[in-house]
């Protein structure tokens, strides 16, 4: 058996992420769908780094006694990943949070134009050979209102684009942000909702968010409205969607996510939105441009090599932040993460103390529930010191890297 790392990578991330980790003495598995079951154990078991994207779940499974120390979600969301019990066992988690925001917000504005001036609709005319020529129920998107619900990277990259087009943008997010361009903030989500003429959501998944746009919001929403969620499949109803744009109360929508979706590539796809006309449904691929899984898969690998190599959490988000300068030759770091306790880092003092060892720098964060400390100390060769310090009660997970 190789005594080599390993980084198993899920769910065909780019081949550009093989360069650094290959380059930082990593063995590579690759599997082009997602795990679970007995499989998905089995990796969490054997890996050092796990590399996934959105269909692989990660509710429980770790462990400190396992080698994982850190998995890289190679897409803007981790809520596939349950962040507390990956802390509990000293694993590391990070993402790529604004790598494909570009990606996702051409497409946005190409579905806003392409539902008001109804190309989807008239291009499947043209495949079932009916010459559908006519100006009715064809708008420009100049003059009109864009409502976008989330204002973050991507909410606010859609807003530049949108106004360059010539759009009307006003927004809501749930804390303040600063408005770009002419983009106008609203004081709630009806406000947007009533105002607007075309609506699109960009928030993460949340217990405050899932079912945010149901039936009664809907109904809030302008005759003939446009609705575009290209966000997390949990945040619009399906089914009162399906009622809207059937009863014509809303004149189109385009779907990017979706509640239940295939786990790979090729597998069959159910949904209520089949069928209906006036819907844009695309299999989740807003953020899936070459570009943007290529600049993902460098900096998630990045990411992961930084924090193999140098123990910087910076960016993790489930780990106390700690950015470190680059190791001594020579030095040894001790990377200790514990449950955040009174007491720990003196007993650490106490062990390195008694056995004559010099601390040359120390870094320590902490968080409600856990604490990371990083000690550089010059070498030494006694006996027992870090089975001692990986012994204390508070320990959750020790490594050692030497410069």
């Amino acid at each position: 058996m190789s005594a080599r790392p390993l980084a198993i990578l899920l769910e065909s991330i780019h081949p550009v992420a093989d360069g650094p980790l290959t380059e930082a003495g990593f063995v590579i598995e690759r599997a082009p769908g997602a795990l679970a079951g007995d499989e998905l154990a089995s990796a969490l078991a054997r890996a050092t780094l796990l590399g996934i994207r959105s269909k692989t779940e990660l509710r429980r499974g770790f462990s400190p006694h396992h080698p994982l120390v850190a998995v890289g979600c190679f897409c803007i969301g981790v809520d596939q990943v349950d962040h507390a019990h990956a802390a509990a066992a000293g694993c590391a988690v990070f993402n790529s949070p604004f790598s494909n925001t570009r990606s996702v917000a051409e497409m946005t504005v190409a579905e806003a134009v392409c539902l008001f001036r109804g190309i989807v609709f008239k291009s499947a005319q043209l495949h079932a050979g009916l010459w559908g020529k006519s100006a009715a129920s064809s708008h420009e998107v100049r003059g009109r209102t864009l409502g976008i619900v989330g204002y973050g990277h991507i909410g606010s990259q859609v807003s530049v684009l949108a106004e360059a087009l010539g759009m009307r943008v006003i927004y809501y997010d749930t804390s303040r942000k600063l408005a770009l361009g002419n983009a106008q903030s609203r004081p709630s989500l009806d406000a947007v909702l009533t105002e607007a003429d075309c609506v699109t959501v960009h928030v993460p998944e949340t217990p405050t968010t899932r079912n945010l746009i149901g039936a009664k919001e809907l109904a809030r929403m302008k005759p003939g409205a446009m609705l575009i969620n290209n966000a997390r499949g949990s945040i619009v109803d399906v089914e009162s969607l399906v009622r809207a744009l059937e009863s014509g109360a809303l004149g189109g929508a385009a779907v990017d996510v979706f509640p239940h979706e295939p786990a790979s590539a090729g597998d069959r796809f159910s949904s209520p939105l089949m069928g209906c006309a006036n819907a844009i449904l695309t299999p989740h691929i807003g953020g899936s441009t070459l570009e943007a899984q290529e600049a993902i898969a460098i900096d998630v690998a990045e990411k992961l090599v930084n924090f193999w190599r140098h123990g910087s959490t910076e960016s993790s988000v489930n780990l106390p932040q700690v950015d470190l300068p680059v190791l001594r030759a020579g030095q040894l770091r001790i990377l200790h993460v514990h449950r955040n306790v009174p007491g720990v880092l003196g007993q650490m003092h106490t062990l390195l103390a008694g056995a004559g060892v010099n601390i040359n720098a120390e870094y320590l964060q902490s968080n409600e529930r856990t604490s990371v400390v990083i000690l550089d100390v010059d070498p030494f060769e006694r006996a027992g010191v870090l089975d001692a310090i990986s012994a204390l009660d508070a320990t959750i997970r020790m490594r050692t890297i030497k410069g």
